[in-house]
């Protein structure tokens, strides 16, 4: 197993009380790798937080696709290491038709032209409408991807792939070495968790029946999610452990996965 990474995201609420101790329990954990989000704004905490707890940050989260001025988050991932910057999210109502696609992957192409000026790489990660929604047949996440330059790296969401109805090992293979980054997480895969939407502004706002769902994740391997299968998929791609919620301890699940992962992901 190549050294998994953990998007800090999952243990927001420990970030937003102490940035530097959760860091230091998810080194604790094993974690050499992290993926943080909102860098931006706390860049130089994280500086900190990374050199404290020997970790390192492949890639992080920022909105860049909305961004007015990309530079800020180009210049603050050079700060920290990042080498990809992926944008999170992009609404619902914003992937409905072709015209939709082409004109992201355009914003999308023109940011990793950007990016590599700054020596850094630029992607995307899914949920689960770019699957569920589709234009021709087709999964509109498809006519996405086929209007990327190749320079631009995908973090697929395996979770959230399989919620929007996607063959994820199936997807990953036709997908090559395109995907770098797999965002691992488990869970209930019907019901609330496919059809509640967070706020067409953030997927940080969610309604009380997508945040219900969210408790309902699991730890790798406890789900139904074929995870096996999607490893299996992408050996090259790094491993992001992710949790959107969870019903017990967190860093306690987070451990889990690790756990799995060490065990599995051979």
């Amino acid at each position: 197993m190549s050294a998994p990474s953990v998007q800090l995201y999952t243990v927001r609420d420990a970030i937003a009380e102490d940035l530097q101790g959760a860091v230091a329990r998810i080194a604790e954990i094993g974690f050499t790798k992290v993926e943080p989000y909102a860098f931006v704004e706390r860049a130089a905490e994280f500086e900190t937080a990374f050199a404290a707890a020997g970790v390192t940050a492949p890639s992080g989260h920022a909105p860049v696709i909305d961004a007015a001025d990309p530079a800020v988050a180009f210049d603050a991932a050079s700060r920290l290491g990042i080498g990809t910057v992926i944008d999170p999210f992009i609404p619902t109502d914003r992937w409905q038709t072709a015209d939709d696609a082409a004109r992201l992957a355009e914003r999308v192409n023109e940011l990793a032209v950007q990016a590599a000026a700054s020596g850094l790489k630029f992607g995307y990660h899914n949920h689960n409408w770019e699957f569920s929604t589709h234009v021709d047949g087709r999964p509109i996440f498809e006519l996405f991807v086929e209007q990327l330059s190749p320079e631009v790296v995908l973090e697929i969401d395996t979770f959230w792939s399989t919620v929007g109805g996607a063959d994820t090992p199936a997807f990953l293979r036709s997908l090559g070495d395109r995907v770098q980054f797999l965002h691992i997480k488990d869970g209930i895969i019907s019901g609330d968790i496919a059809t509640a939407l967070p706020s067409s502004e953030s997927a940080l706002v969610v309604p009380d029946a997508l945040a219900q769902a969210f408790a309902n994740q699991q730890p790798a391997g406890q789900g139904q999610v074929d995870i096996p299968a999607i490893l299996a998929a992408a050996p090259h791609a790094t491993r992001v452990v992710e949790f959107d919620g969870y019903s017990k301890e967190i860093f306690g699940g987070v451990a889990e996965s690790y756990a799995w992962l060490a065990e599995n992901d051979k």
